[in-house]
């Protein structure tokens, strides 16, 4: 993400309904995981995530190529480190748990991104994964957020058992607004993550938020998530 990218999500973050909803998901599956340990969060940006897992007790690290984004995580008094994914300058085996929220598609080498991730793991440690999904999404967005790609249930998957992690359960995320995003990036140039008027930012929290109680995460989505563990 550039500066300005990165500078635009930490005013965002905590307000807007995307941001909000995605870090109520992570608390959640953060009490899925039993007791906190040691955390990784690759790609932190300003370390909006890295919060949720400080808030639960995790013993948390922010970890980002950016600068920017090292120094606004450190602004917000938490752990962070300048780290490029692929060659983390930090030692195997040391982490409870890595966190990569909207990483993978920003890095052209995801395979090596990947086993990066595992390597730091320890056996038995869990890593929460998101990507954005499907090729047929494909959009100004999606240049304007440099990506290099959106992947597929199977790629993705693939993906991350080549790497050594064994895939616990994958879902779809954001499945219910997707018609209203495919409809929007058609029709929009640039990057979509924008601050929106209060009613309309209540309004879509609480579309994406009934995804809580539907059975809607097999169908096709805006995000696929991931839960894994690397082998004991």
């Amino acid at each position: 993400m550039e500066a300005t990218d990165i500078r635009r999500t930490v005013e965002l973050e905590d307000r807007h309904w995307w941001y909000r909803e995605r870090r109520a998901m992570l608390a959640r599956e953060l009490r899925r995981l039993g007791p906190p340990g040691t955390a990784l969060d690759i790609g932190a940006a300003g370390g909006g995530n890295t919060r949720v897992l400080v808030e639960h007790g995790w013993d948390a690290l922010a970890a980002d190529y950016s600068e920017t984004a090292v120094e606004l995580a450190l602004r917000r008094g938490l752990r962070a480190i300048h780290a490029d994914a692929c060659d983390l300058p930090l030692p195997g085996e040391s982490f409870d748990l890595v966190l990569a929220f909207d990483v993978l598609e920003h890095i052209e080498d995801d395979r090596t991104a990947a086993r990066e991730l595992v390597r730091v793991l320890r056996p038995g440690g869990r890593a929460l994964i998101t990507v954005p999904c499907d090729m047929a999404l494909w959009s100004a967005h999606d240049v304007a957020s440099f990506h290099f790609r959106r992947y597929a249930r199977e790629e993705l998957s693939a993906l991350l058992r080549g790497a050594g992690l064994v895939v616990d359960r994958m879902w779809s995320w954001n499945v219910l607004m997707r018609p209203v995003v495919a409809w929007r990036r058609k029709r929009t140039r640039g990057s979509d993550v924008t601050d929106v008027p209060l009613l309309v930012n209540l309004g879509l929290g609480a579309v994406v938020a009934a995804e809580r109680y539907l059975p809607v995460k097999s169908f096709p989505g805006v995000t696929l998530v991931v839960r894994a563990h690397r082998p004991s």
